[in-house]
């Protein structure tokens, strides 16, 4: 059965802690909206300039592709603190999507948005899902 960080707690420290990890998702999902709207503008700034040569033209082209990278990457990560703060609203914050065992308050205090404990992430990381004999 799923258990909630909340239950694992008593209500009053649960709600802080939740209160917490909430507010620390939300400052997150603020931080990444303002770097790519700040991203999106320098690209656009940076699209006036004509290249001049190969060279320009190139160093654009690379200056292109790590933003698109950069953005795909903050763009993925908004998802996965957006999850999380859904996860929260909907009492399943706290709880190992691929185990339902609870993923440990240390990983949630260092990635707020973790969706898997330790030992699911690294099994996933490998190419592996542990099994329940383990």
């Amino acid at each position: 059965m799923a258990r909630s960080i909340s239950k694992d707690m008593n209500k009053a420290g649960a709600k802080t802690k939740l209160d917490h990890y909430r507010k620390a998702l939300k400052r997150k999902a603020e931080d990444l909206r303002r770097s790519m709207s700040a991203q999106n503008a320098a690209q656009i700034v940076a699209r006036l300039d004509v290249p001049s040569d190969e060279g320009d033209l190139s160093q654009q082209s690379h200056e292109e592709w790590i933003f698109l990278n950069r953005n795909t990457l903050d763009l993925k990560l908004l998802r996965e603190v957006e999850d999380a703060l859904r996860r929260i609203h909907g009492s399943s914050y706290g709880v190992c999507a691929e185990c339902s065992e609870p993923i440990s308050a240390k990983r949630l205090d260092a990635v707020p948005w973790a969706k898997f404990c330790v030992r699911c992430q690294e099994a996933i990381g490998a190419g592996t899902v542990p099994s329940d004999d383990e």
